[in-house]
């Protein structure tokens, strides 16, 4: 039995050109990554938020909206339960070649520019790069006492028993767990982690705690706090 190699990174690949994207993927895969395949802005925006990548890849004709959208996205998240990591890096592969266009992708946000038609060995280079860079300043999981907290690979784990959690249940731990003594009222939670406005009479936020509460301890409850009147956070056990 041959011996498991482990992939190199995840890779996001957004490319409306049903060709190009599995190409691309094909030979990603070949040397060693995760190839995400994305067609449109929204399914980078989705893959982005739910896949964990360490890259993205991104052309800037999409259907349904412009990859400078994408990119923005992403670089304006904010808050303890962000959609996206803001600093995700990001290599714009576009057939836009012009000094103007490359001057806006990389004051957007954008990490590199590569335009079409590029060869695959230098995009190589250029992803091994960003890797190489986004791996230095990586922290590890978040501990408190017994509970362990990976952002990066969404690993959740009370001692030796891993915990799986639903996406709004992972965001809500990744809220509290950003800074365990501190009290987030239920205002924080609900914008940072469901997007709301405004608190209203939804019981949301409490559904998703007692959950999660029962899912890290399910014979004391003891994680995750109630603070009557305020809000919730998380405390060692």
């Amino acid at each position: 039995m041959l011996p498991a190699i482990e992939n190199i990174g995840t890779v996001v690949v957004c490319e409306d050109d049903d060709v190009t994207r599995e190409l691309l993927c094909r030979n990603l895969t070949a040397d060693r990554f995760e190839a995400v395949p994305a067609r449109t802005a929204a399914d980078a925006l989705r893959k982005c938020r739910y896949a964990a990548p360490d890259v993205l890849l991104l052309d800037l004709a999409l259907p349904d909206a412009s990859g400078l959208d994408v990119l923005r996205e992403i670089r304006s998240a904010e808050g303890a339960a962000a959609p996206f990591d803001s600093e995700l890096p990001i290599v714009i592969l576009s057939g836009r070649a012009s000094d103007g266009d490359r001057v806006r992708g990389l004051r957007e946000g954008a990490d590199d520019y590569l335009t079409k038609p590029y060869f695959y060995d230098e995009l190589l280079i250029r992803l091994r790069n960003q890797l190489n860079r986004r791996a230095a300043p990586r922290r590890g999981p978040t501990r408190v006492g017994l509970l362990s907290v990976d952002i990066v690979t969404r690993d959740v784990h009370v001692g030796d028993r891993r915990v799986e959690l639903a996406n709004k249940e992972f965001e809500l731990l990744r809220a509290l767990a950003s800074d365990p003594r501190r009290v987030f009222t239920k205002e924080e939670l609900l914008h940072d982690v469901w997007g709301y406005l405004s608190m209203g009479k939804t019981r949301t936020l409490d559904s998703h705690a007692s959950r999660l509460r029962r899912k890290l301890d399910p014979d004391r409850g003891r994680y995750v706090v109630n603070c009557w009147g305020v809000g919730y956070r998380l405390v060692e056990a």
